[in-house]
């Protein structure tokens, strides 16, 4: 197959963990990759890493936490001339020990802006991308989390806190310092990243309602089971990083390799059975041989269409969109 034939996928955070054998199955399926990656020297090593062929993807900068970078990244995108037929939201940043905030360059709270506003500004962005690719199976997919969904189990733990946007206080008065929470309470760093996650999977159902009838694009997210050792952690306390992996291969039964869940991300962007939009995609808390994926029933919080409008309105203005 020609190069500029195959169906192009971008993948943010390609560089390692899930984004990397995300990138690393497309490309042995016949996608042409588009890894997008702050690092890019890092990103060209990984894939080197796993064999990936030189003609299967395309390394592009991004630092999704800064506004300009996502913006740049897509007009340099469009220069290339490939048809988008896929975007594939992975990246994040987990900063759980964290005692003061962290600010981005446009002063928001990096995990939101990292893992939301930058992920829904690129996703705004590349609508038109995917609405003018001439695929007639076009795909946008959000990489959710069991700690976002309060219908599970990992969603109900109360460590720091469960995901829980408030009534957007913090998202709807400008999200600058000092608010550092999209409730506007107290910062609590390993509940940002999980409000940041659950906005996510917000953005995902509000893109279906508001995309999907009329462009025909399938918007849908994932939880591909527990990548406990994946880079995602390495921000964490040592003694987090060796016990948590034990942890859910002995106990929980929740673990899945990184080669595993890059695979069903493969799946869940190329796979016939995927291609239901305003879906999100399970193998389940615990991980048993054969599990075939499942559409996961979502909590209120993210499936509540009020808030949903009124999150995306207050993002809208954050990212310079309204």
């Amino acid at each position: 197959m020609a190069q500029d034939q195959k169906p192009t996928v971008i993948i943010t955070g390609a560089s390692s963990g899930v984004g990397l054998h995300g990138a690393n199955a497309l490309s042995k399926r016949g996608w042409h990759v588009v890894m997008a990656c702050r690092d890019l020297p890092k990103a060209e090593k990984a894939a080197a890493s796993l064999g990936m062929a030189k003609d299967s993807y395309t390394l592009m900068k991004i630092d999704l936490g800064d506004l300009e970078s996502v913006k740049t990244f897509v007009n340099e995108f469009r220069a290339l001339g490939r048809p988008l037929t896929s975007l594939v939201c992975n990246a994040a940043v987990y900063l759980p020990r964290l005692k003061e905030p962290q600010y981005s360059p446009q002063g928001y709270e990096i995990s939101v802006a990292t893992n939301h506003l930058g992920h829904f500004l690129l996703c705004n962005m590349m609508l038109d991308d995917l609405k003018q690719s001439p695929a007639g199976d076009k795909r946008l997919v959000i990489l959710g989390t069991v700690t976002a969904n309060s219908k599970e189990l990992g969603g109900k733990i109360p460590i720091p806190a469960p995901a829980d946007l408030g009534d957007l206080e913090g998202l709807e008065a400008g999200f600058k310092a000092p608010i550092a929470m999209i409730s506007g309470k107290d910062f609590k760093p390993g509940k940002a990243y999980k409000d940041s996650k659950l906005c996510n999977m917000i953005t995902t159902q509000e893109l279906h309602r508001r995309y999907h009838a009329s462009t025909g694009i399938a918007f849908t997210s994932l939880y591909p089971g527990c990548v406990a050792d994946t880079p995602l952690f390495r921000n964490a306390p040592q003694a987090f990083q060796k016990i948590f992996p034990w942890f859910q291969k002995n106990i929980t039964g929740g673990y899945v390799t990184q080669e595993l869940a890059g695979e069903r991300l493969g799946d869940v962007v190329a796979g016939d059975k995927f291609k239901t939009s305003g879906v999100h995609w399970s193998w389940g808390n615990r991980q048993k041989e054969g599990r075939e994926s499942f559409s996961q029933e979502l909590s209120d919080k993210v499936s509540d269409a009020g808030k949903a409008v009124r999150m995306w309105d207050a993002s809208m203005k954050l990212v310079g969109l309204a």
